[in-house]
């Protein structure tokens, strides 16, 4: 990877997860809302959509400043998991408080003197682990919508059958790198 590139990815991302700070704290303090009124009415989504742009920025400048560490940084098809990551943890965030809040995934916040530290927290974590999440949601998703009948579409068990294959082996290949003699 080019070292403009690898400048661009680190200013970006330092700029989403410290952005992200400010964000929140303009929206904690009402600076946002004398500025653009509309605010007050998508508030809360905006601390959830922050919260997991931290998460997800946060995930990724560890991820990348340690494969830099490393010299691993020679594949090029990688440097477009650090832009867009984060960009799809924030909206994913959202969706899953929005998922939890509605009781479709059976969890229940706990409500503390009106203030939503619960949401942003998950909504946090799903930022920072956004593709553990993506794959948990693969899979209740296939567990809701699956027919009665076992008729059912071959292409689709196959291409199930082919990203359940490649996770584990990527999961066993990260697990093999990671374990080694002591």
């Amino acid at each position: 990877m080019k070292k403009w590139l690898k400048a661009v990815i680190l200013t970006y991302l330092c700029l989403l997860f410290f952005g992200s700070f400010i964000a929140v704290g303009m929206l904690g303090t009402g600076t946002l809302e004398k500025t653009l009124p509309f605010i007050a009415d998508i508030k809360i989504f905006l601390y959830y959509f922050f919260a997991g742009a931290i998460g997800g920025s946060l995930r990724h400048l560890y991820m990348f400043c340690t494969h830099y560490m490393e010299d691993e940084l020679h594949d090029y098809r990688k440097w477009i998991m650090y832009i867009f990551y984060p960009i799809f943890a924030t909206g994913t965030a959202v969706v899953a408080v929005t998922l939890i809040q509605s009781g479709i995934l059976l969890i229940q916040f706990t409500d503390y003197q009106d203030t939503p530290y619960a949401p942003i927290s998950i909504a946090f974590f799903v930022g920072f682990g956004f593709n553990r999440f993506v794959k948990k949601l693969n899979t209740v998703s296939k567990d809701i919508f699956q027919t009665k009948h076992k008729k059912s579409n071959t292409a689709d068990e196959i291409t199930d059958e082919i990203e359940e294959f490649s996770d584990i082996q990527h999961d066993s290949t990260k697990s093999s790198t990671t374990t080694g003699p002591s």
